[in-house]
C-alpha cells in the first residue's frame, strides 16, 4: 500500500532515501532547507549538489516550506544532521500526533548534551508519539543508484518498526526491524568517530592490519558503551553495529573515512572539511561520545585519541602509536 511520506532533510542520504520510497510508488515531498537549492530540485529534477547522476522521480515534490512538508505526509522521516534535530524537531512538533509519529535517519548524539536522540525525541513529543531510527551500512549514492541495500528500523513499538520496515522494504532494499533503539543510536553514531581513527591509519599507509586492528577494538569500544546504557549486544553485532562499522571504515564514498586519510596525509581539519564540502558527523560526534563515555565510567581509548587530534592539536601518527604501545591486557573482559 502506498503512502505520503514527507522527507525532511535534501542532502545526499535524505534525497536518497526519498528516491527509495519513490521507487516504490509513496507520494514523497522533500523538504530542502535551503529555498534556492529546494527551486532549482524542483526544476531541474536534480540534486546538482549532491547526487547530480540520479534524476528525482516524478512522485517526489521538492519545498522549502517545512509546513507545507509536514502537512503533506501520513508519515515523517527527518534527515538532517544530529546538530539540527533538536531545532527542526521543536519546529515540525504541533504536527506530530500518535497517528504520524516520528522517524528520522540521523545518526549522531545531541551536541553539547551528549544525550540519544530518542531521549530528545521523548522528551519534546511525549511518550505517546511512537519513534523509529532508519540505519545500516548504506551509502546514499549506492542506494540512489539502486544498488541492493539492507538496513535496520529500530522503533520504540513493535507496529511502527514494522511499519517503517515495510514502507522502506522493496526494490533491492531491504529493511529489518527491531526494538533496540539504544544499540542501533550507539552503533550508527560512533562508528564514524572510528572511521576517522582508520582513514587516518590509512592515510599514514600503515598497512591492512593496524585497518583490521582498529575496527575490532573499535568495536570492543562501542559494546562496553553499549554494555553501560543497556543495549542488546545482538545489535550491535548486526547490521546497525558491524555491518555499518565495517562500511564506513573501509568505504572510500564515507566521509568521516575521507577526513581521517586527508588528516593522515598531513592536511590540516579545515582542510579536509572544505575539500569534502558536507557535514562530517564523526567531528561532533567524537565531542559527544567522549562525553558519555566519561558519565560512564567507560574505556574508549580509540575515540579518546580521535577526540584529541580533533580537538587539542595532537599528532594523528603519535595518536596511533600511542594506541599500538598501551599496556598488556586480555582482549575480552
Amino acid at each position: 500500500m502506498t503512502s505520503r511520506v514527507a522527507v525532511l532533510g535534501a542532502g545526499s542520504w535524505g534525497t536518497a532515501l526519498a528516491m527509495q520510497l519513490a521507487r516504490l510508488d509513496h507520494d514523497v515531498c522533500l523538504w530542502a532547507r535551503d529555498p534556492e537549492q529546494a527551486e532549482q530540485m524542483q526544476r531541474q529534477r536534480l540534486n546538482q549538489r549532491y547526487l547530480p547522476e540520479f534524476p528525482l522521480a516524478s512522485n517526489i515534490r521538492v519545498t522549502a516550506d517545512l509546513d507545507e512538508a509536514v502537512s503533506h505526509g501520513q508519515r515523517v522521516l527527518l534527515v538532517t544532521p544530529s546538530h539540527g534535530f533538536p531545532e527542526t524537531l521543536e519546529r515540525i512538533r504541533p504536527r506530530l500526533d500518535a497517528d504520524i509519529g516520528l522517524a528520522w535517519a540521523t545518526k549522531g548524539f545531541e551536541p553539547g548534551s551528549g544525550r540519544l536522540l530518542h531521549e530528545v525525541a521523548e522528551e519534546l513529543l511525549g511518550a505517546e508519539v511512537p519513534l523509529a531510527l532508519v540505519s545500516g551500512p548504506s551509502f546514499a549514492r549506492e542506494v540512489a543508484a539502486g544498488l541492493p541495500t539492507a538496513v535496520t528500523v529500530a522503533a520504540s513499538t513493535p507496529d511502527f518498526g514494522a511499519t517503517w520496515a515495510s514502507l522502506l522494504h522493496g526494490s533491492g532494499f531491504r529493511a529489518y526491524y527491531t526494538a533496540d533503539l539504544v544499540g542501533a543510536e550507539l552503533g550508527g553514531a560512533i562508528k564514524n568517530v572510528l572511521a576517522v581513527a582508520c582513514g587516518m591509519a590509512d592515510g599514514m599507509s600503515l598497512g591492512a592490519n593496524t585497518r583490521a586492528a582498529l575496527i575490532t577494538r573499535g568495536l570492543a569500544e562501542i559494546m562496553r558503551l553499549g554494555k553501560a546504557l543497556k543495549a542488546d549486544p545482538r545489535t550491535l553485532m548486526g547490521l546497525a553495529g558491524i555491518g555499518d562499522l565495517v562500511l564506513t571504515c573501509t568505504g572510500d564514498l564515507s566521509r568521516n573515512r575521507r577526513l581521517g586519510l586527508a588528516l593522515g596525509r598531513g592536511q590540516s581539519i579545515e582542510e579536509a572539511k572544505a575539500e569534502i564540502g558536507q557535514v562530517v558527523e564523526g567531528i561532533k560526534t567524537a565531542e559527544e561520545t567522549m562525553r558519555l563515555a566519561e558519565r560512564h565510567g567507560v574505556e574508549m581509548p580509540i575515540t579518546e585519541q580521535v577526540h584529541g587530534i580533533l580537538f587539542k592539536g595532537w599528532s594523528a601518527r603519535k595518536g596511533v602509536t600511542m594506541l599500538m604501545e598501551r599496556d598488556l591486557k586480555r582482549e575480552t573482559e
